[in-house]
C-alpha cells in the first residue's frame, strides 16, 4: 500500500486543485455544532496571539513570525484520470469554503486588499466559468448563489445545499461578531490561510475500501450502508463507474427505501441477507449488526462473490439491489396505505409483523414473473399464522421466530403454489409441539373455547374484534364504523378504543354464577364477553347492569349491536349473513354462562371464515428441499 502525506495550509490546499466529492462521501451533513466548533477551535490560537501581536501591522511576515501554525486535521485523496477526490475530509473542506466565502464578502464591504487573494482560494477560472475547488457539481447552484450574496439560496438541490446554506448564516453571525475591525480581519486572513494546517493523504485506489473503514472507525461512525457502499463501488474502475452511473443507481436504490424512514437501508439489507442466506434463527443473527462486514467473510462471499470481483458487484447492483429495493419499498407502502387486495400487508403492520418483510424477500425472485401473488400469499399467511396461534393460545414469541425462519427457507425463491404448503406444515408443527399430539385442524373450538383476555394481549384483541366488525359490515353491505387503525392503536381517553367486559363486576352478574368470584372472572373475560367500545362510551357503561348497557351499544360498533333486538328488524343482508355462513347471530335480552358460550362459538366461525381455514393445503408428508441458492 502506498500513501503519500502532505502537510499543506489552506493557501495551498486551495490553489489549483479542483476536489471531486468522491462516492465514499456523505451529503455535507454538518449541523450548525461541528461548525462553531472549528470555528471555535481556530480562533482559540488567534485571539491568543492576537492580544500580544495586535499592535503589528497585518502583514504575512509578522502573522509567520508571532502566530503558532495550528493543525486542523487530515483528509484523505486518491487520484483517478487526473480528476482529486475526497475520500475522506469534505465536511470540514466544505466548511473551510464556506468560511472563505464570507471572508470574500467582509473584506469587499471593508475595502480590503484581500479581495482577490481570497476569491482566488474560493474558485479558479475554467474558460469562461468559474470552478469551486471544492467542486459540489450538484449543488454548484447554491454555492454559486451563496457566492454572489444572494438574497434566495437554492436548496432543492438535496440536504448538501440545505446545510450549506444554515451553516453559512452561523458562519456570517460568528465572523461578524469576532472580526470587529479592519485590522483583526486582515491579520485573521493572514493566520487563516497561512497557518492553518491539514494533512493530505494520498492513497491508491486499490487501497481506499480499507483506508475509508479505518477512518470510519476511529472517527465519526458512518451508517455501515455508507461503508458497503465503498466496499462494493470501490472494486469499480472510476471511468466505468460514471459511464455506468453505478453511484446514481445506488443513491437511487438507498432513496427509494430511505424515503419511508430515515436510515432503513440498513434494515433492508438484513432483511434481505437474512432472507437469501440464512437457514435458522441462529444463523440469521450474524447479520443485525456488522452486515456489511459478515458479507465479506468467506462463507457468505462463496455465494455472494462480492469480494475483489467487479463484475459481480455491477450485476448486483443492476439486478438484485435494484430489483429488492423496489420490492421492499412497495411492501413498506401497501404496510401504512392499504390497497386492495393486499390488506394483510397493512394488517401485519398492525399486529407488528415485520417479518413478512424477510419473508417475502425470500419468496422473490429477482424480476419474479410471480411477484404480486407471492406477495398476496405470504401476507396472507403470515396473518393467519399469528392470529391462529394467539386464538388457541398457543404463540410463543421464539417459537414463532424460530417458525420464519424455518418458513423463509422453504419458501427460497420457490414457486408461489408452495407457499401454503410451507406455512400450513409450519403451523401444524407447532400446534403438534404445543399439544403433545398431532393435529388434523389448524383451527379447533376446544383450543379457542377458552381464549381470553388473560391469554392474548390488548393490541391483539382489539385487532380481532376490528377484523370481525370489518366482517359483518362486508357482508351486509354496510359502512365500517371506523377504520380498522383507530380500532387498534387508538387508545386515548376520548377518542381512543378499549376492551369492555359486557358482564359487569356488580351483584346481578355475580350472582349468575352463585356467587362464584372466580368462575365469574374467567367466564367475563373470554372473547365472548368481551366487546370494543370508545372511550366515553366505555367510561359511560362503567358497571351498570346488562340492560342499561345494552342502550348504549346502539350506535357503536357492528358487533355490539348483534347483541340488540333492533338489528335484525327489517335488514336482508344482515338476514342473509346469517343464512348464507349459518352463523347463529341473535339478540341477547339477558347475559349469563349461556350467553357467553354462544358468543364464544360465533366468534370462532367468524374467526374460521375470516381466516378461511378451509383454504390452506395440506402439506405432503415429505416436503422436498429447497434448491441450492446462488448470489444474488
Amino acid at each position: 500500500m502506498d500513501i503519500s502525506p502532505d502537510k499543506q495550509n489552506i493557501n495551498s490546499i486551495f490553489s489549483g486543485t479542483t476536489y471531486f466529492i468522491d462516492f465514499y462521501q456523505r451529503d455535507y451533513k454538518w449541523s450548525e455544532e461541528p461548525v462553531r466548533r472549528l470555528i471555535d477551535d481556530i480562533f482559540y490560537g488567534f485571539e491568543e496571539s492576537y492580544k500580544t501581536n495586535n499592535a503589528l501591522d497585518a502583514k504575512i511576515e509578522n502573522v509567520t513570525a508571532k502566530y503558532p501554525w495550528y493543525y486542523l486535521s487530515t483528509f484523505v485523496t486518491n487520484t483517478i484520470a487526473g480528476r482529486v477526490y475526497v475520500v475522506d475530509g469534505q465536511q470540514r473542506l466544505t466548511t473551510l469554503t464556506l468560511i472563505l466565502i464570507k471572508l470574500h464578502h467582509m473584506g469587499n464591504a471593508l475595502g480590503s486588499g484581500l479581495v482577490d487573494w481570497i476569491r482566488s482560494k474560493i474558485a479558479g477560472q475554467a474558460g469562461f466559468e468559474k470552478q469551486f475547488w471544492m467542486n459540489h457539481e450538484l449543488h454548484l447552484e447554491a454555492l454559486n448563489a451563496l457566492y454572489d450574496e444572494k438574497d434566495k439560496i437554492p436548496t432543492d438541490s438535496g440536504i448538501t445545499a440545505e446545510n450549506m446554506h444554515q451553516n453559512y448564516d452561523s458562519i456570517d453571525s460568528i465572523l461578524e461578531q469576532k472580526l470587529d475591525s479592519k485590522h483583526k480581519y486582515e491579520t485573521f486572513v493572514f493566520y487563516f490561510l497561512h497557518r492553518l494546517v491539514l494533512i493530505n493523504l494520498s492513497v491508491e485506489q486499490t487501497d481506499v475500501p480499507m483506508v475509508f473503514e479505518v477512518i470510519n472507525d476511529r472517527g465519526v461512525k458512518l451508517r455501515p450502508y455508507e461503508i458497503l457502499k465503498g466496499k462494493l463501488l470501490g472494486q469499480i474502475d472510476k471511468i466505468e463507474l460514471d459511464e455506468g452511473n453505478y453511484n446514481a443507481l445506488w443513491e437511487e436504490c438507498v432513496s427509494r427505501v430511505n424515503r419511508f424512514k430515515s436510515e432503513e437501508i440498513d434494515t433492508f439489507f438484513v432483511y434481505l441477507l437474512k432472507a437469501k442466506y440464512a437457514e435458522t434463527r441462529a444463523t440469521g443473527q450474524r447479520f443485525d449488526n456488522d452486515y456489511h462486514r459478515e458479507i465479506f467473510k468467506s462463507d457468505v462471499n462463496e455465494k455472494l462473490k462480492l469480494d475483489h470481483n467487479p463484475v459481480a458487484v455491477k450485476a448486483f447492483l443492476n439486478g438484485a439491489f435494484r430489483y429488492y429495493s423496489k420490492l421492499y419499498a412497495k411492501i413498506w407502502e401497501y404496510t401504512h396505505d392499504r390497497q386492495v387486495g393486499y390488506e394483510h400487508l397493512y394488517f401485519n403492520r398492525l399486529n407488528e409483523m415485520d417479518s413478512q418483510f424477510m419473508l417475502i424477500l425470500s419468496a422473490c425472485e429477482v424480476d419474479d414473473p410471480e411477484e404480486d401473488e407471492k406477495i398476496r400469499l405470504v401476507a396472507q399467511n403470515v396473518d393467519r399464522l399469528f392470529s391462529f396461534l394467539r386464538l388457541q393460545r398457543a404463540y410463543d414469541s421464539n417459537d414463532f421466530n424460530d417458525a420464519v425462519f424455518e418458513i423463509s427457507y422453504e419458501i427460497r425463491e420457490r414457486g408461489k403454489e408452495e407457499i401454503n404448503s410451507a406455512f400450513y406444515q409450519t403451523l401444524r408443527n407447532i400446534l403438534k409441539e404445543r399439544r403433545s399430539v398431532d393435529v388434523s385442524e389448524v383451527f379447533e373450538y376446544a383450543q379457542f373455547k377458552n381464549t381470553s383476555l388473560n391469554d392474548i394481549p390488548a393490541r391483539f384483541t382489539r385487532y380481532f374484534f376490528a377484523r370481525i366488525d370489518e366482517f359483518i359490515a362486508d357482508k351486509t353491505n354496510t359502512a365500517i364504523k371506523h377504520p380498522i387503525n383507530d380500532l387498534v392503536l387508538k387508545t386515548g381517553a376520548v377518542n381512543g378504543f378499549h376492551i369492555e367486559h359486557i358482564l359487569s363486576h356488580n351483584d346481578e352478574s355475580l350472582n349468575i354464577y352463585g356467587g362464584d368470584e372466580e368462575l365469574f372472572e374467567v367466564d367475563r373475560n373470554r372473547l365472548g364477553a368481551v366487546l370494543l367500545l370508545k372511550g366515553k362510551d366505555n367510561i359511560s357503561s362503567g358497571n351498570e347492569k346488562y340492560k342499561s348497557k345494552l342502550m348504549s351499544y346502539a350506535n357503536t360498533l357492528h358487533w355490539n349491536e348483534t347483541l340488540r333486538a333492533d338489528s335484525y328488524k327489517a335488514k336482508k343482508d344482515f338476514k342473509n349473513l346469517i343464512n348464507d355462513y349459518d352463523l347463529q347471530f341473535q339478540h341477547l335480552e339477558s347475559f349469563g354462562a349461556e350467553q357467553v358460550e354462544s358468543r364464544q362459538k360465533l366468534l370462532f366461525n367468524i374467526a374460521k371464515i375470516i381466516w378461511k381455514e378451509h383454504s390452506l393445503e395440506a402439506a405432503p408428508d415429505d416436503i422436498e428441499q429447497p434448491r441450492s441458492i446462488g448470489p444474488l
